[in-house]
């Protein structure tokens, strides 16, 4: 099959059975060291535990031919007079960067932060080295909203910064 005629990535809320090949992702992702902040050593309780978000939040999988090729999960940014702000996370699957995942990852984060009614969403830690994050949320609308100096201890390169962005919804 060609690419013109690859099937369209499908997202949509996690499945159970799906769990497995999330963990997988989540947890490959996270031992990558360049762009979460989650403890390295994590087992597949470990990975469901930080990546399915409870209600009103939501966890969706993006899917192309019965494969997931990535992650993502929604929810309030924090509980009480800040639960009019939304916060999203999303992960691709190694080998998956540069197809769309992430956009249609993105996309979807935004269309149900509207849909709930949020005010805006935020990411709170974007690792400011993450070049092809920092270029897609650009490109959704976000913003840097402001920067922690060295806040994130990257595998590779040392302490770097973590970006805030924001895009508003309303």
């Amino acid at each position: 099959m060609s690419d013109g005629e690859r099937r369209k990535v499908v997202v949509r809320p996690i499945e159970e059975r799906e769990w497995p090949a999330v963990c997988e992702i989540v947890r490959a992702v996270v031992a990558d060291g360049g762009t979460y902040a989650y403890p390295e050593d994590l087992d597949d309780a470990g990975a469901r535990a930080i990546w399915e978000e409870p209600a009103p939040g939501a966890t969706v999988v993006a899917v192309e031919d019965g494969a997931v090729l990535g992650t993502a999960k929604m929810g309030p940014n924090r509980p009480g007079r800040g639960d009019h702000v939304a916060t999203g996370s999303v992960m691709v699957a190694p080998g998956h960067e540069g197809r769309g995942v992430g956009r249609a990852l993105g996309e979807a984060v935004i269309a149900w932060g509207r849909a709930e009614g949020y005010r805006g969403i935020q990411f709170n830690a974007v690792v400011a080295t993450n070049e092809r994050a920092l270029a897609l949320w650009r490109a959704l609308g976000f913003e840097v909203a402001g920067r922690v100096p060295g806040a994130y201890r990257h595998r590779e390169q040392g302490l770097v910064d973590l970006l805030v962005m924001y895009l508003a919804l309303s």
